[in-house]
């Protein structure tokens, strides 16, 4: 869900591209990059009804969360925001209360097995307080009564193109591959006060699982292994072989 179409916005002296600082170094809006809800289409309504899978008949599967209890999932919320709120398009503002049913629902719904929730906008730590259902590990950009500042300005469009905490989540990401062994505990320490200007939140008491011991391949961008071969395989001789094995 993107509400603004930055890439392709006239005032965008590089067409098609979002880089994640002034020196150009990364473009965050590469050709692996898919925008399924765009526009007046991100709306409140449709980020609840997405999560729950409450969405009409005649939606296409790229615009539904398909998903079920053995999923992970990862959600990232920014924007402008403060305590309890966080606002859509500047007309509507989803509640930390409503967020929070939400999750409570795809819960009894079935529709994840873990939830890592990520949020950068200001006094972002009062959006996860209100959260009550099972296997969600939470972290925020600020805590309540803090800002969440931006790290610094593109003199080439004259505006902040990003915030301090997505700077430092990109970077670190950035170093994380797919054979990665970095944990999550790692990536909630990856912007000190000193970095963010604000005090990074972390809520991990819904968490079953210890997030030392969690990688970050759980959340982020994990690649199975695949094996080519020309031999022919009886698939339907595999369960036998991993019962035989087991035994």
């Amino acid at each position: 869900m993107i509400s603004d179409d930055m890439a392709c916005n006239p005032r965008n002296p590089r067409p098609a591209t979002i880089f994640n600082n002034a020196h150009e170094q990364i473009n965050v809006y590469g050709d692996d990059v898919e925008v399924d809800y765009r526009g007046y289409e991100v709306s409140v309504e449709n980020f609840i009804r997405l999560l729950t899978g409450r969405v009409p008949p005649d939606t296409p599967r790229s615009k539904q969360l398909l998903t079920d209890e053995g999923s992970n999932i990862l959600i990232y919320l920014t924007g402008h925001g403060g305590d309890g709120f966080l606002k859509f398009q500047d007309s509507e503002e989803v509640t930390s209360q409503e967020l929070a049913d939400a999750l409570e629902q795809m819960w009894q719904k079935r529709r994840y097995n873990e939830i890592f929730f990520i949020i950068d906008t200001c006094q972002a730590s009062s959006m996860y307080e209100k959260f009550y259902s099972p296997n969600i590990l939470a972290t925020a950009s600020s805590l309540v009564g803090e800002d969440s500042l931006s790290h610094h300005v593109d003199s080439a469009i004259g505006v902040y193109i990003i915030d301090r905490y997505t700077y430092y989540v990109l970077e670190f990401l950035e170093h994380a591959f797919s054979s990665s062994e970095k944990t999550m505990t790692e990536f909630l320490a990856v912007c000190p006060k000193s970095a963010c200007l604000s005090t990074v939140g972390v809520r991990s008491d819904l968490f079953k699982r210890d997030p030392s011991k969690v990688p970050i391949t759980d959340f982020f961008g994990s690649v199975r292994p695949v094996t080519i071969t020309t031999d022919p395989i009886d698939i339907l001789d595999i369960p036998k072989r991993k019962k035989t094995e087991k035994q």
